[in-house]
């Protein structure tokens, strides 16, 4: 293999490195058990699958390793779900979602798609930092509330 197309490989492992840990970054803050290492490990996998299929020049094989990173992930995704028979709640549902998402941006790097990578990436940490944003707070308990007041209507 030539040292160049090599060096390019290493280049995209580096940005979906930084990539998923920027995702994680979010999820380390607010103490969770998947962090930096597991959405960097999760995007960087994604991205060395994807690379290394596009090496084979054969649109079918590519696309086959791509769709068992998305099965992969979603196995691993229905490892990180758990119900709470005495509380009945549900743990896990947003770290699966985001460890699925962050695949597909370790695939867009993979395939070079930066500018979606990079705006995925954006989008998801937005998404995760939700929660700690008053007017988020504020619009989620008023629809709550609402729910409940129609409840015992």
């Amino acid at each position: 293999m030539n040292i160049q197309l090599e060096s390019i490989s290493v280049a995209k492992l580096v940005v979906s490195f930084m990539l998923g840990a920027f995702i994680g970054l979010d999820r380390e803050k607010q103490g969770k058990d998947a962090g930096i290492r597991t959405y960097a490990a999760i995007c960087f996998g994604a991205t060395l699958f994807t690379a290394i299929a596009d090496e084979f020049n054969d649109i079918a094989s590519a696309s086959r390793i791509i769709s068992n990173i998305v099965v992969g992930i979603g196995f691993l995704g229905a490892g990180i779900i758990s119900n709470s028979n005495t509380s009945n709640t549900t743990y896990g549902l947003t770290t699966a979602a985001t460890v699925w998402c962050t695949a597909a941006v370790g695939v867009a790097v993979g395939m070079d798609k930066f500018v979606i990578a990079t705006s995925a990436s954006l989008l998801i940490y937005f998404l995760l930092a939700l929660d700690r944003q008053k007017w988020y707070i504020k619009w989620k308990n008023k629809i709550k509330n609402k729910h409940n007041n129609t409840l015992t209507d």
